[in-house]
Protein backbone atom coordinates (compact mmCIF):
# COMPACT_ATOMS: atom_id res chain seq x y z
CA UNK A 1 0.00 0.00 0.00
CA UNK A 2 1.05 3.51 -0.72
CA UNK A 3 2.31 5.50 2.16
CA UNK A 4 0.57 8.15 1.24
CA UNK A 5 -2.74 5.68 1.69
CA UNK A 6 -1.71 4.42 4.47
CA UNK A 7 -1.29 7.45 6.11
CA UNK A 8 -5.23 8.36 5.10
CA UNK A 9 -6.33 4.96 6.37
CA UNK A 10 -4.82 4.74 10.03
CA UNK A 11 -4.72 8.48 11.17
CA UNK A 12 -7.41 10.96 12.10
CA UNK A 13 -8.37 12.86 9.02
CA UNK A 14 -9.87 16.15 10.27
CA UNK A 15 -12.49 17.56 7.59
CA UNK A 16 -12.44 21.76 7.41
CA UNK A 17 -15.46 22.73 6.85
CA UNK A 18 -14.67 25.31 4.30
CA UNK A 19 -13.42 22.84 1.95
CA UNK A 20 -16.54 21.26 1.52
CA UNK A 21 -19.77 23.57 2.56
CA UNK A 22 -20.91 26.44 0.11
CA UNK A 23 -20.19 29.67 1.28
CA UNK A 24 -23.59 30.81 1.04
CA UNK A 25 -25.90 28.63 2.71
CA UNK A 26 -23.09 28.98 5.41
CA UNK A 27 -23.75 32.57 5.04
CA UNK A 28 -27.50 32.23 4.70
CA UNK A 29 -27.79 30.33 7.86
CA UNK A 30 -25.86 32.80 9.86
CA UNK A 31 -27.47 35.57 9.00
CA UNK A 32 -30.71 33.62 10.18
CA UNK A 33 -28.64 33.03 13.48
CA UNK A 34 -27.99 36.80 14.16
CA UNK A 35 -31.51 37.45 14.32
CA UNK A 36 -31.18 35.54 17.21
CA UNK A 37 -28.62 36.56 18.90
CA UNK A 38 -29.00 40.16 18.24
CA UNK A 39 -32.77 39.99 20.06
CA UNK A 40 -31.63 36.83 22.79
CA UNK A 41 -29.52 38.75 24.98
CA UNK A 42 -31.13 37.61 27.99
CA UNK A 43 -32.64 33.57 29.00
CA UNK A 44 -36.17 35.17 28.80
CA UNK A 45 -35.46 36.69 25.36
CA UNK A 46 -34.01 33.52 24.31
CA UNK A 47 -37.07 31.49 25.38
CA UNK A 48 -39.58 34.29 23.85
CA UNK A 49 -37.84 33.87 20.42
CA UNK A 50 -38.06 30.14 20.55
CA UNK A 51 -41.45 30.02 21.63
CA UNK A 52 -42.54 32.14 18.59
CA UNK A 53 -40.23 29.99 16.16
CA UNK A 54 -41.41 26.87 17.66
CA UNK A 55 -45.63 27.65 17.00
CA UNK A 56 -44.31 28.89 13.71
CA UNK A 57 -43.84 25.25 12.58
CA UNK A 58 -46.72 23.86 14.43
CA UNK A 59 -45.80 23.30 17.37
CA UNK A 60 -48.64 24.09 20.83
CA UNK A 61 -48.16 24.14 24.59
CA UNK A 62 -48.99 20.93 26.38
CA UNK A 63 -51.65 22.66 28.02
CA UNK A 64 -53.55 22.87 24.97
CA UNK A 65 -53.07 18.44 24.64
CA UNK A 66 -53.96 18.43 28.46
CA UNK A 67 -57.64 20.18 27.47
CA UNK A 68 -57.87 18.15 24.06
CA UNK A 69 -56.98 14.66 26.21
CA UNK A 70 -54.35 13.17 24.29
CA UNK A 71 -51.21 12.96 22.04
CA UNK A 72 -50.93 10.96 19.21
CA UNK A 73 -48.17 10.06 16.73
CA UNK A 74 -46.95 13.59 14.53
CA UNK A 75 -47.83 15.75 17.53
CA UNK A 76 -45.82 18.74 18.51
CA UNK A 77 -45.26 19.69 21.66
CA UNK A 78 -43.78 22.22 23.78
CA UNK A 79 -44.02 23.59 27.66
CA UNK A 80 -42.61 26.97 29.11
CA UNK A 81 -41.01 26.57 32.75
CA UNK A 82 -41.25 30.08 34.34
CA UNK A 83 -40.39 31.83 31.27
CA UNK A 84 -36.57 30.68 31.52
CA UNK A 85 -36.23 27.23 30.33
CA UNK A 86 -38.21 25.17 27.53
CA UNK A 87 -38.97 21.54 26.40
CA UNK A 88 -40.33 20.61 23.46
CA UNK A 89 -40.58 17.28 21.70
CA UNK A 90 -41.76 15.62 18.57
CA UNK A 91 -43.93 12.48 19.57
CA UNK A 92 -42.81 10.34 16.50
CA UNK A 93 -42.33 7.20 18.42
CA UNK A 94 -43.45 6.21 21.61
CA UNK A 95 -41.33 7.72 24.23
CA UNK A 96 -40.27 3.82 25.91
CA UNK A 97 -38.01 3.40 22.99
CA UNK A 98 -35.89 6.32 24.25
CA UNK A 99 -35.78 9.94 22.99
CA UNK A 100 -32.92 11.72 21.36
CA UNK A 101 -32.50 14.71 23.11
CA UNK A 102 -30.33 18.14 22.29
CA UNK A 103 -30.06 20.24 25.66
CA UNK A 104 -28.30 23.88 25.61
CA UNK A 105 -27.84 26.51 28.36
CA UNK A 106 -29.18 29.96 27.33
CA UNK A 107 -27.77 31.99 30.15
CA UNK A 108 -24.47 33.83 30.08
CA UNK A 109 -22.09 35.59 31.83
CA UNK A 110 -23.14 39.33 32.82
CA UNK A 111 -23.86 42.01 35.46
CA UNK A 112 -27.05 42.23 37.59
CA UNK A 113 -28.39 45.08 39.12
CA UNK A 114 -28.46 44.23 43.08
CA UNK A 115 -31.87 44.01 44.84
CA UNK A 116 -31.05 47.67 45.99
CA UNK A 117 -29.05 49.02 43.35
CA UNK A 118 -29.84 52.92 43.17
CA UNK A 119 -27.02 55.43 45.03
CA UNK A 120 -25.90 58.49 44.43
CA UNK A 121 -22.33 59.33 44.90
CA UNK A 122 -20.29 62.95 44.09
CA UNK A 123 -23.56 63.81 41.83
CA UNK A 124 -23.72 60.71 40.22
CA UNK A 125 -26.48 58.22 40.12
CA UNK A 126 -25.65 54.86 39.82
CA UNK A 127 -26.55 51.25 40.03
CA UNK A 128 -24.29 48.16 41.99
CA UNK A 129 -24.36 45.03 40.17
CA UNK A 130 -23.35 41.43 41.14
CA UNK A 131 -21.23 39.52 38.04
CA UNK A 132 -23.04 36.32 36.70
CA UNK A 133 -21.06 33.19 35.63
CA UNK A 134 -16.91 33.68 35.13
CA UNK A 135 -16.20 36.81 33.74
CA UNK A 136 -12.62 38.95 33.29
CA UNK A 137 -13.98 41.41 35.39
CA UNK A 138 -11.73 44.21 33.24
CA UNK A 139 -13.34 42.94 30.21
CA UNK A 140 -16.66 44.94 31.34
CA UNK A 141 -14.97 48.45 31.77
CA UNK A 142 -15.73 51.51 29.82
CA UNK A 143 -17.83 49.33 27.02
CA UNK A 144 -21.48 50.33 26.10
CA UNK A 145 -24.13 48.01 28.08
CA UNK A 146 -27.65 47.59 27.61
CA UNK A 147 -30.04 46.84 30.51
CA UNK A 148 -33.10 44.19 29.87
CA UNK A 149 -35.04 42.47 32.12
CA UNK A 150 -38.73 42.75 34.38
CA UNK A 151 -39.71 44.35 37.31
CA UNK A 152 -42.80 43.01 39.47
CA UNK A 153 -44.62 45.34 40.77
CA UNK A 154 -46.35 44.45 44.91
CA UNK A 155 -49.65 44.26 42.66
CA UNK A 156 -48.14 41.12 40.69
CA UNK A 157 -48.29 43.34 37.63
CA UNK A 158 -44.78 42.76 35.11
CA UNK A 159 -42.75 45.48 33.60
CA UNK A 160 -40.48 44.75 30.72
CA UNK A 161 -37.61 46.58 30.62
CA UNK A 162 -35.28 47.35 27.52
CA UNK A 163 -32.96 50.18 27.39
CA UNK A 164 -30.10 50.09 25.10
CA UNK A 165 -31.10 47.96 22.36
CA UNK A 166 -32.83 50.70 19.76
CA UNK A 167 -30.35 53.02 18.44
CA UNK A 168 -32.09 56.27 19.91
CA UNK A 169 -31.84 54.59 23.53
CA UNK A 170 -28.89 55.48 25.85
CA UNK A 171 -26.76 53.00 27.17
CA UNK A 172 -24.58 52.53 30.31
CA UNK A 173 -21.11 52.29 31.23
CA UNK A 174 -19.13 51.00 34.19
CA UNK A 175 -16.30 53.80 34.55
CA UNK A 176 -12.84 52.31 34.65
CA UNK A 177 -9.76 54.31 36.09
CA UNK A 178 -7.01 55.82 33.90
CA UNK A 179 -3.99 54.43 33.39
CA UNK A 180 -2.04 57.68 34.66
CA UNK A 181 -3.91 57.17 38.33
CA UNK A 182 -3.51 53.68 38.52
CA UNK A 183 -0.40 52.15 39.89
CA UNK A 184 -1.84 49.19 41.81
CA UNK A 185 -2.02 46.66 38.96
CA UNK A 186 1.55 45.80 38.60
CA UNK A 187 1.56 44.63 42.41
CA UNK A 188 -1.98 42.10 42.12
CA UNK A 189 -3.07 39.88 40.34
CA UNK A 190 -5.92 40.13 37.75
CA UNK A 191 -8.15 38.44 39.98
CA UNK A 192 -7.37 40.72 42.49
CA UNK A 193 -7.21 44.00 40.86
CA UNK A 194 -10.95 45.03 40.10
CA UNK A 195 -12.86 45.30 43.15
CA UNK A 196 -16.75 44.33 42.30
CA UNK A 197 -18.37 46.36 44.89
CA UNK A 198 -17.03 48.89 42.20
CA UNK A 199 -18.47 48.28 39.33
CA UNK A 200 -21.37 50.44 39.23
CA UNK A 201 -23.49 51.36 35.96
CA UNK A 202 -23.51 55.55 35.44
CA UNK A 203 -27.11 56.20 35.63
CA UNK A 204 -27.19 60.02 35.35
CA UNK A 205 -25.89 63.61 36.50
CA UNK A 206 -28.77 65.95 36.94
CA UNK A 207 -30.63 67.04 39.85
CA UNK A 208 -34.52 66.84 40.34
CA UNK A 209 -35.84 70.29 40.32
CA UNK A 210 -37.02 71.51 43.65
CA UNK A 211 -37.56 74.40 45.74
CA UNK A 212 -34.30 75.46 47.30
CA UNK A 213 -35.48 76.04 50.76
CA UNK A 214 -36.57 71.75 50.87
CA UNK A 215 -33.51 70.01 49.72
CA UNK A 216 -33.33 66.51 49.70
CA UNK A 217 -30.31 64.00 50.44
CA UNK A 218 -29.59 62.53 46.83
CA UNK A 219 -31.07 64.77 43.85
CA UNK A 220 -29.52 63.35 41.11
CA UNK A 221 -30.91 59.67 42.43
CA UNK A 222 -34.28 61.44 42.88
CA UNK A 223 -33.98 62.34 39.29
CA UNK A 224 -33.42 58.72 38.04
CA UNK A 225 -36.44 57.95 40.27
CA UNK A 226 -38.74 60.39 38.61
CA UNK A 227 -37.60 59.11 34.80
CA UNK A 228 -38.31 55.78 36.16
CA UNK A 229 -41.86 56.37 37.56
CA UNK A 230 -42.93 58.90 34.82
CA UNK A 231 -41.82 55.88 32.13
CA UNK A 232 -42.53 52.78 34.01
CA UNK A 233 -45.14 53.66 36.99
CA UNK A 234 -42.24 52.30 39.40
CA UNK A 235 -40.78 53.34 42.98
CA UNK A 236 -37.63 52.17 44.48
CA UNK A 237 -39.09 49.43 46.14
CA UNK A 238 -40.12 47.88 42.98
CA UNK A 239 -37.03 47.41 42.17
CA UNK A 240 -36.68 44.76 44.77
CA UNK A 241 -38.71 42.43 43.02
CA UNK A 242 -37.14 42.68 39.54
CA UNK A 243 -34.09 40.64 37.04
CA UNK A 244 -32.26 43.92 35.37
CA UNK A 245 -29.29 42.59 33.67
CA UNK A 246 -26.99 44.25 32.16
CA UNK A 247 -25.53 43.38 28.86
CA UNK A 248 -23.01 44.38 25.54
CA UNK A 249 -24.67 46.49 24.13
CA UNK A 250 -23.07 45.33 20.80
CA UNK A 251 -24.71 43.83 17.65
CA UNK A 252 -23.27 40.26 15.83
CA UNK A 253 -20.30 41.56 13.36
CA UNK A 254 -18.72 39.83 10.75
CA UNK A 255 -14.79 38.93 11.30
CA UNK A 256 -12.16 39.37 9.57
CA UNK A 257 -11.68 40.23 5.14
CA UNK A 258 -12.85 36.98 4.33
CA UNK A 259 -16.42 37.49 7.02
CA UNK A 260 -15.57 33.92 8.10
CA UNK A 261 -15.80 34.77 11.61
CA UNK A 262 -19.20 36.35 14.05
CA UNK A 263 -18.57 37.63 16.93
CA UNK A 264 -21.31 38.37 19.52
CA UNK A 265 -22.47 38.72 22.95
CA UNK A 266 -23.63 35.16 24.34
CA UNK A 267 -22.14 32.56 21.95
CA UNK A 268 -21.55 30.84 24.68
CA UNK A 269 -24.21 28.98 24.93
CA UNK A 270 -27.04 30.79 23.01
CA UNK A 271 -25.57 29.38 19.45
CA UNK A 272 -25.79 25.81 20.55
CA UNK A 273 -29.28 26.58 21.48
CA UNK A 274 -30.42 28.84 18.13
CA UNK A 275 -28.54 25.35 16.43
CA UNK A 276 -30.28 23.18 18.23
CA UNK A 277 -33.61 24.61 18.02
CA UNK A 278 -33.35 24.89 14.43
CA UNK A 279 -32.09 21.41 13.86
CA UNK A 280 -34.84 20.13 15.97
CA UNK A 281 -37.69 22.17 13.97
CA UNK A 282 -35.85 20.58 10.57
CA UNK A 283 -35.54 17.19 11.13
CA UNK A 284 -37.54 15.00 9.22
CA UNK A 285 -38.12 10.90 10.00
CA UNK A 286 -36.50 9.69 12.72
CA UNK A 287 -36.10 6.71 14.65
CA UNK A 288 -36.84 8.00 18.13
CA UNK A 289 -38.54 11.12 19.21
CA UNK A 290 -36.54 14.43 19.16
CA UNK A 291 -36.84 16.34 21.76
CA UNK A 292 -35.12 19.90 22.60
CA UNK A 293 -34.26 21.48 26.34
CA UNK A 294 -33.06 24.86 26.79
CA UNK A 295 -32.33 25.50 29.94
CA UNK A 296 -31.38 28.51 32.64
CA UNK A 297 -28.47 28.89 35.55
CA UNK A 298 -25.79 26.74 34.24
CA UNK A 299 -23.18 29.68 34.63
CA UNK A 300 -23.66 29.51 38.03
CA UNK A 301 -24.05 25.49 38.82
CA UNK A 302 -27.27 24.65 36.99
CA UNK A 303 -28.86 25.53 40.39
CA UNK A 304 -32.70 26.42 40.81
CA UNK A 305 -35.82 25.29 39.29
CA UNK A 306 -35.25 26.79 35.54
CA UNK A 307 -31.98 24.83 35.67
CA UNK A 308 -30.60 21.63 34.68
CA UNK A 309 -31.07 20.00 38.07
CA UNK A 310 -34.66 20.79 38.48
CA UNK A 311 -35.37 18.36 35.69
CA UNK A 312 -38.71 19.73 34.75
CA UNK A 313 -38.96 18.21 31.96
CA UNK A 314 -38.86 14.98 33.12
CA UNK A 315 -42.36 15.36 34.57
CA UNK A 316 -43.50 16.45 31.35
CA UNK A 317 -42.04 13.74 29.70
CA UNK A 318 -45.06 11.82 32.52
CA UNK A 319 -47.62 13.61 31.19
CA UNK A 320 -47.33 13.05 27.72
CA UNK A 321 -46.89 9.35 27.71
CA UNK A 322 -50.26 9.50 30.14
CA UNK A 323 -51.74 11.43 27.32
CA UNK A 324 -50.33 8.85 25.04
CA UNK A 325 -51.25 6.24 26.58
CA UNK A 326 -47.72 4.92 27.60
CA UNK A 327 -48.36 5.29 31.07
CA UNK A 328 -49.99 1.86 30.81
CA UNK A 329 -47.07 -0.04 30.64
CA UNK A 330 -44.70 -1.37 33.73
CA UNK A 331 -41.71 1.29 34.24
CA UNK A 332 -42.39 3.65 31.61
CA UNK A 333 -40.41 6.41 32.37
CA UNK A 334 -37.52 4.55 33.46
CA UNK A 335 -37.38 2.71 30.49
CA UNK A 336 -37.77 6.17 28.50
CA UNK A 337 -35.01 7.35 30.43
CA UNK A 338 -32.48 4.91 30.12
CA UNK A 339 -32.89 4.07 25.96
CA UNK A 340 -32.65 7.93 25.77
CA UNK A 341 -29.77 9.95 24.62
CA UNK A 342 -28.48 13.42 25.34
CA UNK A 343 -26.00 15.82 23.45
CA UNK A 344 -25.04 18.08 25.73
CA UNK A 345 -24.65 21.21 23.67
CA UNK A 346 -22.17 23.20 24.47
CA UNK A 347 -19.61 25.53 23.06
CA UNK A 348 -15.23 24.08 23.83
CA UNK A 349 -12.52 26.62 23.81
CA UNK A 350 -10.81 26.97 20.57
CA UNK A 351 -7.16 27.52 20.02
CA UNK A 352 -6.06 30.81 19.98
CA UNK A 353 -2.21 31.11 18.37
CA UNK A 354 -2.13 33.88 20.71
CA UNK A 355 -2.58 31.32 23.84
CA UNK A 356 -1.53 28.17 22.55
CA UNK A 357 0.17 27.18 25.73
CA UNK A 358 -2.80 27.18 27.49
CA UNK A 359 -4.13 23.75 25.26
CA UNK A 360 -2.59 20.33 24.77
CA UNK A 361 -2.83 20.78 21.26
CA UNK A 362 -3.18 17.17 20.35
CA UNK A 363 -6.70 17.59 21.97
CA UNK A 364 -7.92 21.15 21.41
CA UNK A 365 -10.24 21.95 18.67
CA UNK A 366 -9.93 24.18 16.19
CA UNK A 367 -11.77 26.97 14.41
CA UNK A 368 -13.44 26.11 10.97
CA UNK A 369 -13.29 21.93 11.50
CA UNK A 370 -16.73 21.55 12.80
CA UNK A 371 -18.27 20.40 15.82
CA UNK A 372 -16.35 19.39 18.97
CA UNK A 373 -17.18 16.39 20.91
CA UNK A 374 -15.43 16.43 24.62
CA UNK A 375 -15.70 13.00 26.01
CA UNK A 376 -15.65 14.96 29.46
CA UNK A 377 -14.61 18.31 31.06
CA UNK A 378 -14.63 18.65 35.02
CA UNK A 379 -11.47 19.72 36.56
CA UNK A 380 -9.06 18.55 39.16
CA UNK A 381 -8.96 14.17 37.93
CA UNK A 382 -12.00 14.89 35.41
CA UNK A 383 -14.27 15.56 38.88
CA UNK A 384 -17.98 17.09 38.36
CA UNK A 385 -18.36 15.79 34.45
CA UNK A 386 -19.57 13.03 32.84
CA UNK A 387 -17.11 10.77 31.47
CA UNK A 388 -19.31 9.49 28.16
CA UNK A 389 -18.60 5.94 27.41
CA UNK A 390 -16.53 4.48 24.65
CA UNK A 391 -19.63 2.68 22.95
CA UNK A 392 -21.79 6.19 22.87
CA UNK A 393 -18.36 8.09 21.26
CA UNK A 394 -17.71 5.23 18.80
CA UNK A 395 -21.62 5.41 17.60
CA UNK A 396 -21.55 8.99 17.47
CA UNK A 397 -18.53 9.61 14.88
CA UNK A 398 -20.06 6.63 13.10
CA UNK A 399 -22.82 8.56 12.32
CA UNK A 400 -21.59 11.70 11.24
CA UNK A 401 -18.91 10.10 9.36
CA UNK A 402 -21.11 8.52 7.63
CA UNK A 403 -22.96 11.47 6.66
CA UNK A 404 -19.85 13.37 5.72
CA UNK A 405 -20.10 15.61 9.22
CA UNK A 406 -16.99 17.58 10.36
CA UNK A 407 -16.42 17.08 13.80
CA UNK A 408 -13.55 17.10 16.04
CA UNK A 409 -11.98 16.20 19.56
CA UNK A 410 -11.75 18.64 22.31
CA UNK A 411 -10.93 19.59 25.91
CA UNK A 412 -11.10 22.44 28.36
CA UNK A 413 -7.53 23.17 27.68
CA UNK A 414 -4.37 21.93 29.58
CA UNK A 415 -4.97 19.38 32.46
CA UNK A 416 -4.84 20.69 36.04
CA UNK A 417 -4.77 24.23 34.12
CA UNK A 418 -8.48 24.08 32.41
CA UNK A 419 -11.16 22.41 32.95
CA UNK A 420 -15.49 23.47 33.48
CA UNK A 421 -18.90 22.21 33.97
CA UNK A 422 -21.50 21.65 31.27
CA UNK A 423 -24.92 20.39 32.15
CA UNK A 424 -24.17 16.55 31.21
CA UNK A 425 -23.60 15.48 34.52
CA UNK A 426 -27.60 15.75 35.51
CA UNK A 427 -28.69 13.92 32.55
CA UNK A 428 -26.05 11.06 33.09
CA UNK A 429 -26.96 11.08 36.71
CA UNK A 430 -30.98 9.76 35.82
CA UNK A 431 -29.59 7.21 33.27
CA UNK A 432 -29.68 8.82 29.50
CA UNK A 433 -26.24 8.56 27.76
CA UNK A 434 -24.64 11.56 27.72
CA UNK A 435 -22.15 13.00 25.02
CA UNK A 436 -21.13 17.42 25.33
CA UNK A 437 -21.47 18.70 21.99
CA UNK A 438 -20.91 22.16 20.63
CA UNK A 439 -18.95 25.18 18.66
CA UNK A 440 -15.78 25.54 19.20
CA UNK A 441 -15.14 29.66 20.36
CA UNK A 442 -12.12 31.95 20.83
CA UNK A 443 -12.55 34.31 24.13
CA UNK A 444 -15.05 32.91 25.58
CA UNK A 445 -17.01 34.36 28.65
CA UNK A 446 -15.69 37.32 27.46
CA UNK A 447 -18.18 40.77 25.98
CA UNK A 448 -17.58 39.70 22.58
CA UNK A 449 -16.99 36.04 21.59
CA UNK A 450 -15.73 34.82 18.19
CA UNK A 451 -17.52 31.94 16.43
CA UNK A 452 -16.43 30.21 12.92
CA UNK A 453 -19.63 30.68 10.78
CA UNK A 454 -18.64 27.00 9.40
CA UNK A 455 -18.66 26.00 12.78
CA UNK A 456 -22.25 27.24 13.74
CA UNK A 457 -23.50 25.58 10.62
CA UNK A 458 -21.41 21.90 10.84
CA UNK A 459 -23.11 22.18 14.58
CA UNK A 460 -26.40 22.39 13.09
CA UNK A 461 -26.26 19.70 10.82
CA UNK A 462 -24.66 17.16 13.24
CA UNK A 463 -27.75 18.64 15.50
CA UNK A 464 -29.89 17.37 12.69
CA UNK A 465 -28.13 13.95 12.00
CA UNK A 466 -28.20 13.32 16.11
CA UNK A 467 -32.33 14.07 15.86
CA UNK A 468 -33.10 11.93 12.26
CA UNK A 469 -30.34 9.12 12.26
CA UNK A 470 -29.46 7.86 15.72
CA UNK A 471 -30.67 5.12 17.03
CA UNK A 472 -29.87 1.96 19.23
Amino acid sequence: MDINELEKKLTIQKKNVWSKRDFETIESYTSMYKEFINYSKTERRAIKFSVKLLEENGFKPLSYYEEKGNIELGDKIYFVNREKSLFAIKYNQPLTKGINLVGAHIDSPRFDLKPEPLIEDESIAMAKTHYYGGVKKYHWFNIPLELHGVIVKSDGSKIEVSIGDDESDPVFVISDLLPHLDKELPNKKISEAFDPEKMNLILGTISITYDESKKVSNPVKLNVLKILFEKYGIIEEDLVSAELEAVPALKARDVGIDRSLLASYGHDDRVCAYTALTAFIDSQSSLKSPALLLVDKEEIGSDGNTGAKNHFWISVVKKIMHLANEHKVCNVIDDALFNSTLLSADVSAAVDPNYKEAHDLSNAPRLGYGITLMKYTGSGGKSRTNDAHAELLARIRNLFNQEDISWQIGELGKVDRGGGGTIALFFAEKGLDVLDAGVPLLGMHSPYEIASKADIYETYLAYRTFFEKFGK
